[in-house]
């Protein structure tokens, strides 16, 4: 069977993407778990479209052995997709090594931060309402909520995330292809991806319109620097983690590949996608998809809760306090 992949949830909707498959099998009760990757939000957007449990490690947690990178090592991640935080937590266990079993992190106190300019302007309606009623149960639950703007140099993650991955993405995969003995150069598997592909990599990722090595090398001082300060950040308010919808839409329509509407401005479907999500892809965060509510049309919206590098268990010990507040969304009907 050949074809797009659909939301168990209306199956005119897609489950984001690029692990939309894994997604879309664990939400329809397909498997308890499945493996995903990572390298803009291809675990952070499929999780919230489809109401699952989602963990963007941080990097270097788990091997990433015969998965093809996008970039040389700083953005590409593998990660689980599951039903509940327990699962994810079992799976880190089993494959980050033993560790003392998790106990939920009481949320009385627990410093939250919110970044409302950055992370909840341009939001869909829909998305905005399930994100206040997300911070009025945390506020309930008795967290801190710190409203505290990311520092500006956060503020350019997309630009430079995007940079840095067009620009190392053919030589990444070339190497991969090369390393894994597959007799197969990159242009001859380039020249047998579909057109909408081949389009993607000639408008962005390949010469002439690739960036140039020095616009490339400015991005990878500006990645060291966004990670820097937002290590400061979380120092500096005293938090646990940064709580911000992993993308400002609802799942879109299949077929709705160039742009979207919101409240009646059309946005880009990247923007609408990776704004939010490419802060803990370019400062290396853990970061956590837990499902948050369902818009009006019986469609998941979840919640993402980012902890700096390294604060794994941690995140998944918030985590386990986290959903239950949040609490369940209904299982698909199909």
């Amino acid at each position: 069977m050949f074809g797009p992949v659909r939301n168990p949830y209306n199956s005119d909707y897609g489950p984001g993407g690029s692990s939309g498959g894994s997604a879309a099998a664990v939400a329809a009760r397909i498997a308890p778990l499945a493996i995903a990757e990572d390298t803009l939000g291809s675990i952070r957007v499929p999780a919230t479209m489809c109401g699952l449990a989602g963990l963007r490690p941080s990097v270097g947690r788990y091997p990433d052995d015969g998965i093809m990178p996008l970039t040389d090592g700083k953005f590409d991640q593998v990660g689980p997709m599951a039903r509940s935080v327990a699962d994810l937590a079992l799976f880190d266990t089993v494959i980050a090594g033993p560790a003392k079993p998790l106990k939920a992190t009481p949320l009385r106190g627990v410093r939250i931060g919110i970044s409302p300019e950055y992370f909840l302007t341009g939001l869909d309606p829909e998305v905005e309402r399930v994100a206040s009623e997300t911070f009025e149960k945390l506020r309930a639950a008795g967290a801190t909520l710190v409203w505290a703007e990311i520092p500006e140099s956060a503020k350019a993650a997309m630009g430079v995330a995007i940079t840095i991955i067009v620009y190392e993405t053919m030589p990444s995969i070339s190497a991969f292809l090369e390393e894994q003995g597959t007799g197969v150069t990159f242009d001859q598997m380039l020249a047998q991806a579909s057109e909408g592909i081949q389009g993607v990599f000639k408008q962005f990722a390949l010469p002439p319109n690739r960036p140039t090595h020095e616009v490339y090398e400015t991005m990878l001082a500006q990645r060291q620097l966004i990670g820097e300060e937002i290590h400061r950040y979380f120092e500096q308010q005293r938090i646990a983690a940064l709580a911000f919808p992993p993308i400002m839409i609802p799942p879109p329509k299949i077929g709705e590949d160039a742009e979207v509407s919101i409240g009646g401005q059309k946005v880009p479907l990247y923007v609408a996608m990776a704004r939010n999500t490419a802060l803990g892809s370019c400062a290396s965060m853990a970061s956590l998809v837990l499902p948050a509510g369902m818009t009006s049309s019986g469609l998941p919206v979840g919640m993402e809760f980012d902890a700096v590098t390294g604060q794994d268990r941690e995140l998944l010990s918030l985590g386990l306090s986290l959903e239950k507040v949040l609490g369940p969304i209904p299982r698909p009907k199909t």
